[in-house]
């Protein structure tokens, strides 16, 4: 079956379609670029966080820290510039009007109707496993289905064939053309060395932090490490699940270590746990991680909660499943002693307590940091500790 095409002199000309294309792939690799490169800085920078962390819900970093955004052994954004790539080189032979290579619009269609199928699959894995949304995943969404739409318009204004026959059209049109026959195998092949080059630096673990410095207990009962006498005291209510609290935590640590006269760390438990913060997380969120700020409280009690903090955060960040007999081994107490900490009415109220304390400072996510009374969501500006340093 073909289809006539639409009367010549009344549609616009051929370059009216094809920027709009263009710039919809450029678009899509400034996009994916950038996905990169905020992808590296959140694993490798603790201090980081991006422009979109603007909510719990609406969070790159939460998606960029998720298993999720791996595939393969390589970043999702990663692939996404492959996928960009590939539909540019295909795209370069019909950027002119060149009825010879017109069938190259059906396997432009078939690509993005390939990105669109895998967008609306990392949006449903967005809304049901992380339950966060980056708004520059988002936008390379609408990039492939504005990418599909004009692939569209084009064949039905241009193209007089049926989708099977122009597909069959656009594989033999690929294989004599050079720019796709050469350009996407060696751009194929450029990745598979990337992948082979690129250092899983999402899987990088910190070395052990010190924890020689002094250290004790403030007299409403909140751990501390650091200066005996501050110049700066730096309150940090944290989540042992959340990615950012974890790199701050380690970012913390080692400016103590640096400046150990100068500053003191306070610890405040604010699981972001529904079974113990259902106001600020009324679903469920952090799951485990109620139990596991019970397991530092009683650890506390020990005198090792600064050993236990770090494996609890080293557990977090690796994405272990809550196991005691594994934080046994890494802090030193029995796995039964544990196990009895996360069912102990106490412990759960000393938790709770905490929890009210944050309520009151309006707090409603993690890390949270607090100076001379004064609230810092996310991260501490750096003016703030030059002042002190």
């Amino acid at each position: 079956m073909t289809r006539t095409p639409h009367s010549s002199n009344r549609r616009p000309p051929y370059c009216f379609y094809t920027f709009p294309v263009l710039a919809l792939i450029l678009c899509g690799l400034l996009d994916t670029g950038y996905l990169a490169w905020l992808h590296y800085r959140n694993y490798t920078d603790p201090a980081f966080t991006s422009f979109c962390a603007l909510t719990k819900s609406i969070n790159c970093d939460t998606v960029a820290q998720s298993p999720w955004s791996i595939l393969l052994g390589l970043p999702l954004a990663v692939w996404g510039i492959l996928a960009y790539l590939v539909f540019l080189v295909a795209f370069l032979p019909v950027s002119r009007e060149n009825h010879e290579k017109f069938g190259l619009w059906y396997l432009l269609f078939f690509l993005a109707l390939l990105y669109s199928g895998t967008s609306l699959y990392l949006g449903y894995i967005s809304a049901t496993q992380i339950k966060a949304h980056c708004i520059l995943c988002m936008a390379s969404y609408a990039i492939s289905f504005a990418l599909l739409f004009s692939c569209w318009i084009i064949i039905r204004r241009f193209i007089p064939l049926s989708y099977s026959t122009g597909f069959l059209s656009a594989m033999r049109i690929a294989l004599r053309t050079p720019t796709t026959a050469v350009g996407i195998p060696l751009l194929c092949g450029l990745f598979a060395l990337t992948g082979a080059l690129l250092p899983p630096y999402w899987h990088y673990t910190p070395p052990p932090l010190a924890n020689d410095l002094p250290h004790g207990f403030t007299e409403e009962g909140h751990p501390w490490i650091g200066a005996e006498s501050p110049r700066l005291t730096i309150h940090e209510y944290t989540d042992y699940q959340c990615f950012q609290c974890s790199k701050m935590h380690i970012y913390l640590r080692r400016l103590i270590a640096t400046h150990p006269q100068e500053i003191r760390l306070v610890h405040h438990h604010y699981p972001m746990d529904h079974a113990f913060n259902s106001l600020i997380v009324p679903e469920p969120f952090h799951v485990g991680s109620g139990k596991m700020a019970m397991l530092a409280i009683y650890a506390g009690s020990q005198g090792k909660f600064w050993k236990m903090n770090d494996a609890l955060y080293t557990m977090g960040r690796t994405k272990e499943p809550f196991n005691t007999r594994t934080l046994a081994t890494m802090s030193g107490i029995s796995g039964g002693e544990l196990a009895a900490a996360t069912r102990h009415p106490q412990i759960r109220a000393a938790l709770l307590h905490e929890i009210r304390e944050g309520m009151k400072l309006n707090i409603i996510g993690t890390p949270t940091f607090v100076i001379d009374g004064k609230v810092y969501p996310g991260a501490i500006p750096t003016e703030i500790l030059a002042r002190y340093l």
